[in-house]
């Protein structure tokens, strides 16, 4: 085949290796911000000069044949450096610019990070911030996003990661709660209370605490099991349905800060650490990579400087 009708297919090329990273012609369209009708198209017009099947769908997902699979290995690297040449390319210009796409967690973006955007926005006004609001761990790379921000405990050690906060799980109750059913004095008495917890896949209904020994003493470390009243794997909800008086939530400190303010919330137990739960610092994470934009280093170094004195519960 001539460079010249090859060079015609780099685009169903380049769609190829998104449907592989993708899993779907549905994801793989809203990626591309195209139809499906399109991308089925290209691929199709790609077979057809390939003169052997490249995609095997099912009524579920997509997947790449042998030959599909070598295709899109064979090209990887070279869209990649594409990417990253067009990428040194704009760190010419003056000030940072282009499409940032990051992915927060609902309840901390809503509560925490919109609120600090706008001075971002003003200082880099041709940075284009794309924000997913997900409780979904989702594929940086495979969906193509150029930061997370994650509340773990450890992040991945295939991506970097700069810590941006510490934070902390805190047990919550509404005064009228308390007052109906007494507030709780040790956490094996948590069983006797309607508790409201953020769901873990495969496994029980518990919660961990630690509570700190003296100078010579190893911390107490216990884990309950819990009667469940509600759950949800959202905090800020979690949150709203302590504040109704429905029982003991255990969130992260960023979603019930304000409550505790005010007084619509109650720290419980607050000499024993809840451990475990939700991870104790918040990171931005971005997949490893030789060179990272010149927006991504401005947008990390302003969260950093954001959230320096991390939240005030």
């Amino acid at each position: 085949m001539n460079i010249q009708k090859v060079s015609s297919l780099w685009t169903h090329l380049y769609w190829l290796t998104i449907l592989d990273q993708q899993g779907s012609f549905t994801s793989a369209a809203a990626r591309l911000n195209v139809s499906k009708a399109a991308i089925s198209l290209r691929i199709a017009e790609l077979e057809k000069a390939a003169g052997v099947a490249l995609v095997r769908r099912t009524t579920r997902s997509v997947q790449l044949t042998e030959a599909g699979r070598q295709l899109v290995e064979n090209t990887r690297h070279a869209f990649d450096q594409i990417a990253q040449s067009f990428s040194g390319i704009q760190e010419l210009a003056d000030t940072p610019r282009g499409a940032l796409r990051v992915t927060v967690p609902v309840a901390f973006a809503r509560q925490q990070l919109v609120p600090r955007l706008p001075g971002f926005i003003r200082a880099y006004p041709d940075v284009r911030i794309e924000l997913d609001l997900s409780d979904r761990l989702v594929s940086l790379a495979g969906e193509g996003f150029d930061l997370a921000l994650r509340h773990v405990a450890a992040p991945p050690d295939t991506h970097v990661a700069w810590p941006l906060c510490s934070t902390r799980s805190v047990l919550v109750a509404s005064p009228a709660y308390l007052q109906r059913h007494g507030s709780p004095s040790h956490p094996e008495t948590l069983a006797r209370h309607r508790c409201l917890h953020y769901p873990r896949p495969k496994g029980t209904a518990t919660w961990t605490f630690e509570l700190a020994g003296g100078r010579d003493a190893s911390p107490e470390r216990l884990t309950v099991p819990i009667r469940s009243a509600f759950s949800a794997n959202n905090s800020e909800v979690l949150r709203d349905v302590a504040l109704e008086g429905e029982g003991i939530a255990l969130a992260p400190d960023f979603s019930v800060q304000s409550a505790l303010r005010q007084g619509s919330l109650v720290e419980i137990l607050p000499d024993w650490r809840p451990e475990g739960a939700f991870g104790d610092k918040i990171y931005a994470i971005r997949p490893y990579a030789s060179h990272v934009p010149q927006a991504v280093q401005v947008f990390v170094a302003y969260l950093r400087s954001a959230f320096q004195d991390g939240f005030d519960t």
